[in-house]
Parts: structure tokens; sequence; C-alpha cells
């Protein structure tokens, strides 16, 4: 396509700022409908609706999942990918504003096709279901959605501007102890207690946690702790969240607690069994050159990102799973003071606030510009792929 950068990038934001009230009303339509995950049916429907509508040639039940869906458009390399979060959390609604990442997905996709019709290259819309726990996009890396794919790009509305996203990897173990019931008077040399195995395991991972790196911690629930107090429970249960910098770390710390775990069943006479129970998010790996893209986009819109507070980290999402197999971007953008906090009712009203929409139009214009300077500029592309190579095959977990 025989166009200047800044021609295109111009004819990029007059197609956002023509679809704006489109993209705002979806917004608002999922805001004021929340679904969860794997089961965002309606959600789906509507996204999927706009873009059968404006020529895309959409697949559903990607990756065996109902709710999942890509739609493409173009043929051939390079290929770009705008990814779209639309499950809510149950009690609260859109209290983590994915409703706003949806809709600026779509607006991207929908403004990069029309301005870049014709140009070489595929603009590849990625619908991925049950980012709050149940690991869409994870699941879909899994299946092959993203091979082929030269970058990943989202936003995520927040309570900070920042460039990049201190992301952890997470996974959850169901930790269950087995010992034997008896009468806790009448014989209780007979019984073997579960149950304080299963509290010797927390005692002995506060411990542990004493001395794990920055960024890894164990969070413990016991979610089965015996049938009656005159009985001596045969069987305990708990369900332990891990988190660490690093999906390495991770790995590391999911190995400290299984021989925590051993060593409690050894002391206590108990057999154990531990199970991963989630999938398992792995860190994110931000695309410095893409991300940098990005942020310059958006400061035409007076938003300035800045990178993360050191030591500072925000969670986990199964963008990190993509982010492992190929350059993606993940900023933060405030839609509420840094007071604040998602996961709240004041942030899932804030979803739907006129700063949102403010923000909604910048994010997804800078969306667009950074997936078509993915589709034309092959320097770009080359600097985030070495940069994505040499992190991904250093030392570093």
């Amino acid at each position: 396509m025989s166009v200047t950068p800044d021609a295109l990038h111009r004819r990029v934001r007059k197609e956002v700022a023509d679809r704006l009230d489109l993209v705002w009303q979806v917004a608002s339509t999922l805001h004021a409908d929340p679904e969860y995950a794997f089961a965002e049916r309606r959600a789906a429907a509507l996204l999927t609706g706009e873009l059968r509508r404006a020529g895309f040639d959409v697949r559903q039940d990607v990756a065996g999942l109902p709710t999942a869906f890509t739609a493409r458009r173009g043929e051939g390399g390079p290929t770009v990918a705008l990814l779209l979060e639309y499950d809510a959390l149950p009690g609260l609604g859109h209290a983590c504003g994915h409703n706003l990442i949806a809709a600026a997905g779509l607006g991207a996709a929908l403004a990069v096709r029309a301005a870049w019709d014709g140009g070489p290259g595929t603009v590849l819309a990625v619908g991925s279901p049950a980012e709050e726990g149940g690991g869409g996009k994870a699941l879909e890396a899994e299946a092959g959605v993203f091979d082929g794919v030269d970058a990943a790009l989202m936003f995520h509305p927040g309570v900070h501007d920042w460039v990049r996203a201190p992301l952890t990897a997470q996974e959850q173990y169901v930790v269950g102890f087995h010992g034997r019931a008896a009468h806790p008077t009448g014989n209780p040399a007979e019984g073997i207690d579960a149950l304080a195995a299963l509290i010797e395991m927390f005692n002995v991972l506060a411990a542990l946690g004493r001395r794990l790196p920055e960024a890894s911690h164990v969070q413990g629930i016991v979610t089965h702790g015996g049938t009656a107090t005159n009985i001596v429970p045969e069987y305990a249960e708990g369900r332990f969240g891990l988190r660490a910098a690093t999906t390495g770390a991770l790995d590391d710390l999911a190995g400290q607690l299984r021989t925590c775990a051993a060593g409690v069943a050894q002391a206590t006479g108990t057999t154990v069994a531990v199970e991963r129970a989630t999938v398992r998010y792995e860190h994110f790996r931000d695309s410095e050159a893409l991300s940098e893209r990005f942020a310059a986009h958006l400061s035409r819109a007076g938003v300035d990102l800045t990178p993360p507070r050191p030591g500072v980290y925000l969670g986990s999402s199964d963008i990190g799973n993509v982010s492992g197999l190929l350059p993606a971007i993940h900023p933060f953008v405030a839609i509420t003071g840094e007071d604040g906090s998602d996961h709240t009712p004041e942030f899932a009203a804030a979803a739907a606030s006129d700063r949102a929409r403010r923000v909604l139009a910048a994010a997804t214009e800078a969306l667009a510009c950074t997936a078509v300077d993915v589709l034309r500029d092959e320097a770009l592309r080359a600097a985030a792929w070495r940069a994505h190579r040499a992190e991904t095959a250093g030392p570093a977990r």
C-alpha cells in the first residue's frame, strides 16, 4: 500500500472516530449484561455479529470453547491479532473493565480492516473467554490459535497509566491428606488425623513464605476439614494459590509445595495427593518495541504512559501464555484514580463512565495505529521478534 505512515495513521484515526458511537454502544451493552467464564454467549454473539457485518471470516467454538472465536480479514502474512476479553466477575459485573477491552479490540479490528483494505497481511480478532480464572487465551494458545501470528495487541483499563503490565505467573493446587477415622475419646489411638496434617501444611508453608523471593507467595484455604467433631477426620483438603514473578519461579514454588506436602504426610502418618486444579497462567513478557509504539500513539490523546513502579505486581492474566509464544502488549490505561482498585463495585461503575468512554476512544485509536504499524513496518516486526526470542531463550525463566 503506497501511502505514508502519517497518512495511514490519519486514515486509521478517522475510521476509529467514525465508529466510536458503535464501539461505545458495544461496551455499554456488555457492561449492562455481564456474563461469566465460558458462558459469555450473548457477548460473543454481539461481537461476532459486528465482525461478520464488516466482512470478517468468523469461526466459533475455537479451541473447543463455545464462547471463543476468531475473525479474520485478509490473506497471508504478516498477521496482527487484536485480543478481546468479555467475561465479568460474579457478583461484581465488569469490575475489571473487560467490556472496554472487548470494545477496543473490536473497534481497532474494524478500523484497521477499513484503513488497510487491500494491503498485505491479515487482521485477526481473537475472542478469548474466561480470563478471570478459566484461561481462555491459554487454552487457545495450546490449540494453535496464535500460530503464524506476528503480534498480539490489547489494552487493559486500570488505576495506573503504565506502558507494560507487571503480571505474575500463577496456578492453583488441591492438596488432600488421607488419614483414618476414629472416635476422639473412645479409641483416639486408632485415628490418623488428616485435618491435623492439613493444619501442619499451613504452618510449614507459613515458614516457607518468609524466605521466598519477591512476588512469590502461597495463599491457601481449607475446602474440607472433616464431617463431625466426634470423628477424627479421615480426609482433609486445602486449595492453594501460587504466584511468582516468572513462570520458572512458579515451577520452583510448585515443587516446594509438593516437598512440603510429602514431608507433612510422612511426619503425620497420612498419605497425600497434590493435583494442579487450574490452567497455569505464565508471567507476562512485554514487547518493548510494540508497547513503546502504542504509548507514542496514545500520547496524541494526552495520555502519557510510564513504566510500572518497581516491586509492584498487578495479579496475573492468561495474556502471559500468549506472550511466551509471540510479541505481545498489555498496557494499563487508567479509568479511575490510583487510590482505587479493580475488582470492586466502584471500578465496575467506572467502566461505564464518561472517563471510560474517553479512554476507550484513545486506546482503540492507539491499538489500531499500532496494528497497522505491525502490518506495514517490517523493521518493527523484526525488532519485536529479536527481543522476544532473546527473552524466551535466555536463562531467566
